[in-house]
């Protein structure tokens, strides 16, 4: 099998699966958990790195890295914010 379609199954089949986990959670247990989101982020960003940084010539992994950077920056961004918010609600004023 080409390596370009092992990645991109190994891709959809990690979309997938955290999409299962995500809408499996209930509302209430997101905010606790969202330390351990923020850690599994930045694992993706590490990993997302490498992998669109690796300089080879495809350019499917290069825009693929990308994307998952992004998208992992953004939900480590939001994880600060709302855990943020929710230690500023049991601050003593």
């Amino acid at each position: 099998m080409d390596i370009t379609v092992l990645q991109l199954t190994l891709f959809v089949l990690a979309v997938f699966l955290g999409f299962e986990l995500i809408t499996k959670v209930p509302p209430t247990l997101h905010t606790p958990l969202m330390s351990g989101t923020n850690a599994i982020s930045g694992i993706t960003i590490v990993g997302a790195i490498l992998a669109a940084g690796h300089g080879g010539s495809q350019t499917m992994v290069n825009v693929l890295g990308f994307i998952a950077v992004t998208l992992a920056t953004i939900n480590v961004v939001g994880g600060f914010m709302v855990t943020n918010r929710m230690l500023a609600m049991f601050k003593r004023k």
